[in-house]
């Protein structure tokens, strides 16, 4: 029996694309409490099934898939550009090709309008009526109106006409970050990109024996299974090490691990590398909020996921890209392993390297230490950072690391950060290897 949640998230989904939501008519449709409708409109939003737009409403949009991630709604572009509505709000729902911007003579721009696009411009009334007609919705800029005939226009062909406040570069400037934001997240390889989905999932059942274990066994050359209750709900993870021994007719419930771990669909798969390696895990169950079973997750795939990423050509730079692109290797001569210059990104309020930075640089140079000596992954387990003096932007900054233990699974390193030749930063670095 589905939850109310479930039961709510279930009809927002089947709503058609545009048609707008609220929490009292959920409450009354499905005759729940407004707090409960509230709780599960908002987590369709993090879903990416509904948009909430000031002055509007909440409205049902396409959810988009991995691949088309960098793809817009006319709905998100209102609130990255804190925009009013002034028409054709039926559309909201609908996705942006791209953008054009109406700096031009009327001739040369009305070129570039396409149906799907954004054009962004003044208070060009022709302008505007010229690019519903060819399909494009509009947004005005420098808080500036429209006329009637406009907003009728847009009203009929069900084509957003939006306007802010903000000028046209700076609401270039606005769209072009989110689509980046979006460009990063959409290299961050999640669980649901390589689980093993539940139509291909051996699993058992509450109500099994060690004898369906064996029989499984036979017949898949697995050794691990979930096990799941009659509501497809995990309840333990059942391997050899638990069945050796046990009579035929035991029940798995009783040699079963009970709570074993799970991960979501959306947890990163960095971070399901680093509890595997943590708990010594080859298998983890996926599960939704209901602990539902969604399939599952080995090792050999995480493995596989993390070698694909680092080949993977890189779109946006996050503020590691942004360290560790300045970060060089030094020559033989040198009594540094490595240098980097502080530029203004890397700096907190005062002008001064930033914390997050400084775990970066001792992060990258306890890394290239340790894959010298030991090709494959690492997991970073623990850094300290035992002294530390301000350092200003524009500085260069000169590193040292000192190998003090590498084993077969861990690695520990000492590093050292110099301006100048004085020292500004220690650091001890701990991290699991993992092989390739």
């Amino acid at each position: 029996m589905a939850t109310k949640h479930e039961q709510i998230l279930q009809y927002i989904t089947e709503l058609g694309v545009g048609e707008k939501i609220s929490v009292r008519r959920i409450a009354k449709a499905l005759q729940v409490s407004e707090g409960t409708a509230y709780r599960a409109i908002k987590e369709a939003e993090n879903q990416g099934l509904v948009s909430t737009i000031e002055r509007v409403g909440t409205i049902r949009i396409e959810k988009k898939q991995k691949d088309n991630i960098e793809k817009l709604t006319y709905a998100e572009v209102v609130n990255i550009v804190e925009g009013q509505v002034l028409g054709g709000r039926n559309g909201l729902h609908k996705t942006l090709n791209r953008f054009v911007i109406g700096a031009m003579k009327l001739e040369a721009m009305m070129r570039y309008v396409e149906a799907g696009n954004l054009l962004i411009v003044g208070n060009r009334y022709q302008v505007h009526k010229l690019a519903l007609e060819a399909g494009a919705a509009v947004l005005i800029t420098g808080g500036f109106d429209t006329n009637e005939n406009v907003i009728a226009l847009a009203d009929e062909l069900d084509l957003p006409v939006i306007t802010t406040s903000y000028d046209t570069f700076t609401v270039a400037t606005m769209i072009n970050r989110a689509i980046y934001d979006q460009l990063i997240k959409k290299e961050i390889v999640l669980v649901n990109d390589i689980l093993i989905p539940l139509q291909d999932t051996y699993f058992m059942t509450t109500d099994n024996t060690v004898d369906k274990w064996h029989q499984m066994n036979q017949r898949t050359g697995h050794s691990r299974y979930p096990v799941i209750d009659p509501e497809m709900k995990v309840q333990g993870m059942v391997a050899a090490k638990d069945v050796l021994g046990a009579q035929m007719q035991t029940p798995i419930e009783k040699v079963m691990t009970k709570n074993p771990i799970t991960v979501n669909e959306r947890t990163s798969v960095a971070s399901v590398a680093h509890v595997m390696v943590w708990e010594g895990i080859e298998l983890l169950p996926v599960i939704d909020e209901q602990r539902h079973l969604l399939g599952v997750i080995s090792r050999q795939d995480v493995l596989k996921a993390l070698q694909m990423t680092q080949r993977q050509p890189h779109v946006g730079e996050t503020l590691d890209d942004l360290v560790t692109g300045r970060f060089h290797e030094m020559g033989a001569g040198s009594e540094y392993n490595y240098q980097c210059e502080v530029t203004p990104q890397m700096t907190n309020q005062l002008g001064m390297i930033s914390y997050g930075v400084l775990t970066t640089l001792v992060t990258e140079t306890g890394s290239r230490l340790l894959k010298q000596y030991k090709r494959g992954d690492l997991v970073v387990e623990n850094i300290t950072l035992y002294f530390i003096k301000p350092v200003q932007i524009e500085s260069t900054i000169d590193m040292k690391g000192k190998l003090l233990e590498v084993g077969r699974k861990h690695g520990k390193v000492d590093v050292e950060l110099y301006h100048e030749g004085e020292i500004v930063g220690k650091a001890l670095l701990m991290a699991q290897l993992l092989d390739r």
